[in-house]
């Protein structure tokens, strides 16, 4: 089948192959994944200098920490001595340096080679030359962010492009004041599809009615099929009887004060590719960030991020929390029912998208691009 064959309220999917190939996802992690800004981390995660986490980005592990100036760093795992694993966990805190356990060769969190069995008498090395190999990293939206090409893109154009494109403006994301908020619940999901079945179900709500009871009831316009982020600047209107956006519709918690009245009892989904997921409702924030693994596997880890004092107090999130992470639940299954059928002879030459679905074909086009593959 060929998009010259269908009819016009339908257009080709990307081919099964796209999402069973290791060698294509090969490509994707060395021309996406690598080439691209990752969200990494939750600042607050790295409190305080020495704090670190470790996240494999497309094929290489990279250490994100706190330097002595408060500034984030972020560097490849890999000691330059011989190339071991400098960091093996995932999450931790050192004092004053991180020492490779292979040869002791030790570094400072400004990524200075500090100290090496006999480096005294080695003076020709330098200890920039042979210091950790940086990485570049911004902070925004309260979330660290790498980049692991030489040449890094425009942040403001590849990231908060993405966010103007969706919404209008940066503005309208501002004033959730994301930066101040307070993880209230963290949810990390092992899902067994490719990454990019997740994006395309996120970006689409034809399956709305189908598998969100729950989100209908809280957004009916959901069950019409057409996502909010068909249209730049829309967010979808909480039904009339919903107090909330809570599992029953019932009062949610405080209201983020920065939040427009025009905003106000509406939600807001965004992408930011290839691998972020925001959702803005006027009393917390859901961030996703997907870590792909495989052609057939990739982890989430999903946010609920709340005023401070709504965290601090212990108030009782769970009724929030409940509504995404059952959302979250039937999208990922849905992913993984969807994910033996890619390798299926039926869809060598892919699926179809209805019309509602379109925007997801522009996604198509972007990996194509982004892969160098030939289009059409």
């Amino acid at each position: 089948m060929t998009s010259t064959s269908l009819p016009d309220s339908l257009i080709a999917t990307l081919p099964g192959s796209s999402y069973t190939d290791p060698g294509i996802f090969a490509q994707e992690q060395e021309r996406i994944f690598e080439t691209m800004w990752f969200c990494v981390a939750r600042a607050s995660e790295l409190a305080k200098p020495g704090a670190f986490r470790t996240v494999d980005v497309g094929r290489e592990s990279i250490l994100v920490t706190r330097a002595r100036d408060n500034s984030v760093r972020a560097y490849f795992n890999v000691c330059r001595h011989r190339g071991a694993k400098l960091c093996t966990e995932e999450t931790g805190e050192v004092k004053r340096a991180f020492q490779c356990p292979y040869h002791a060769w030790t570094y400072g969190l400004d990524g200075k080679l500090v100290a090496a069995p006999n480096l005294t008498k080695m003076p020709d090395i330098g200890r920039t030359e042979y210091g950790l190999a940086s990485v570049a990293v911004r902070e925004w939206l309260g979330y660290v962010w790498v980049c692991l090409a030489e040449n890094p893109p425009s942040f403001e154009k590849e990231v908060i492009g993405e966010i103007v494109a969706r919404l209008g403006d940066v503005e309208s994301i501002e004033r959730y004041g994301i930066e101040d908020l307070s993880v209230g619940k963290r949810i990390v999901y092992d899902v067994k599809a490719n990454w990019k079945l997740i994006i395309e179900n996120f970006m689409e709500c034809y399956h709305c009615a189908t598998i969100h009871p729950e989100l209908t009831e809280v957004l009916p316009e959901f069950a019409d099929g057409y996502a909010a982020q068909y249209y730049v600047g829309h967010g979808a209107e909480f039904g009339e009887e919903v107090q909330g956006f809570t599992v029953d519709g019932s009062e949610g918690l405080d209201r983020i004060p920065g939040v427009a009245e025009d905003q106000d009892r509406r939600y807001y989904a965004i992408t930011v590719k290839p691998q972020v997921f925001i959702n803005l409702v006027p009393d917390h924030v859901i961030f996703h960030r997907m870590y792909p693994v495989s052609v057939d596997r990739t982890v989430v880890e999903c946010d609920w991020l709340y005023l401070p004092h709504v965290v601090e107090s212990g108030k009782d999130v769970s009724r929030s929390v409940e509504l995404f992470h059952r959302v979250n639940q039937q999208d990922f299954d849905a992913c993984e029912r969807t994910q033996p059928g890619m390798g299926s002879r039926m869809y060598a030459k892919g699926g179809v998208l209805v019309p509602s679905e379109h925007h997801i074909g522009a996604f198509h086009d972007w990996v194509n691009e982004r892969l160098g593959t030939p289009q059409g």
